[in-house]
C-alpha cells in the first residue's frame, strides 16, 4: 500500500488504533473518511482538519451501512483504500451460572459480520481504483488465544482465515489485501484500564511502527505484524504452542 495520495475509509476511526491510523495517514497527505457510532467523537476527530471527514455508522446495525456506502460512492468516488478496523472485545466466563451467548453474539456481529458487510459494500468500488488496498484489523491473539476472551480471539482467527481466502481470490485483481495484527495496545478496547496499562504498547508508538512497515512494504504473507509478535505467530510451527499458551493463560 502506498502511504500518500489515497482516499481512505477507516471504520471504527474515532478512537484507539483506528483514530491513530486515520490521523497518521491524514498527516501524510491522504484524504481520510472515518466512521463511528458517536457523532460527538466524529466531530472531535475532524474538527479543523481539511481533508478529514466523518460519517456516522453502526456496524452492529445492518441497516446503517447501505446509506453510508451510497454516500461514499457519491462524495468520494475515488476511494481506493478501506481499513475495516471496527471491533469490540469482552471477557467471558463460561464457568459462571449466568453466562450466556449475548456478548458472544455482539462480538460476532461487529468483529465478523461487520467486516464482511463492509467488504461487500465497498470492494466493488475498490476494484476499479488504482493502488487499491483492503486492510482488516485482526489481532496477534488470533494465533494463540487468551482463554478469558474466547470469542474475541476466535473472531480474529476467523478474520485471519477469511483474509487468506480473500487475498487468494483477488490475486488477479489489483486489490492488495492486508491483515493488521496488533499486540496488546493502550486503547479502551477492553475498558479504561487497558488505556493506561504499562504492559500495553502506547498506541502512538504502535501506529508509528505500522506506518514504517507500510512504507517499507514489509508485510510478508500480507500480514502487518511487529517482530515482537512473531514468536506467537509461529508458535505452532515452531513447536512452542503449549508453552506460549501457558504463558498467556497462567493457572
Amino acid at each position: 500500500m502506498k502511504t500518500t495520495g489515497n482516499t481512505i475509509l477507516v471504520t471504527g476511526g474515532t478512537s484507539g488504533i483506528g483514530r491513530a491510523l486515520a490521523e497518521a495517514l491524514h498527516r501524510r497527505g491522504n484524504r481520510v473518511i472515518v466512521t463511528g457510532r458517536r457523532q460527538a467523537l466524529l466531530d472531535e476527530v475532524t474538527a479543523g482538519r481539511a481533508g478529514l471527514f466523518g460519517l456516522r455508522l453502526d456496524l452492529a446495525d445492518p441497516a446503517s451501512l447501505p446509506g453510508v456506502a451510497r454516500e461514499v460512492r457519491e462524495r468520494f468516488p475515488e476511494l481506493n483504500v478501506l481499513i475495516a478496523n471496527a471491533g469490540i472485545s469482552r471477557a467471558e466466563d463460561m464457568r459462571a451460572e449466568a453466562w450466556s451467548a449475548t456478548d458472544a453474539e455482539a462480538m460476532v456481529q461487529t468483529n465478523i459480520l461487520g467486516v464482511l458487510r463492509t467488504a461487500a459494500a465497498f470492494l466493488p468500488q475498490l476494484k476499479g481504483q488504482p493502488d487499491a488496498s483492503f486492510i482488516a484489523t485482526g489481532s496477534a491473539l488470533a494465533f494463540v488465544p487468551r482463554a478469558d476472551f474466547p470469542v474475541y480471539c476466535a473472531s480474529k482467527a476467523f478474520l485471519h482465515s477469511w483474509l487468506q481466502s480473500l487475498r487468494h481470490q483477488l490475486r488477479a485483481i489489483p486489490v492488495e489485501v492486508l491483515e493488521l495484527a496488533p499486540p496488546y495496545v493502550q486503547t479502551e478496547l477492553t475498558g479504561s484500564a487497558q488505556a493506561s496499562d504499562p504492559r500495553a504498547m502506547p498506541v502512538g508508538a504502535y501506529v508509528a511502527e505500522v506506518m514504517r512497515l507500510l512504507e517499507r512494504g514489509d508485510h510478508p504473507h500480507g500480514e502487518l505484524m511487529l517482530e515482537r509478535d512473531h514468536a506467537r505467530r509461529w508458535a505452532e510451527r515452531d513447536g512452542r504452542y503449549e508453552a506460549v499458551f501457558a504463558a498467556l493463560n497462567p493457572c
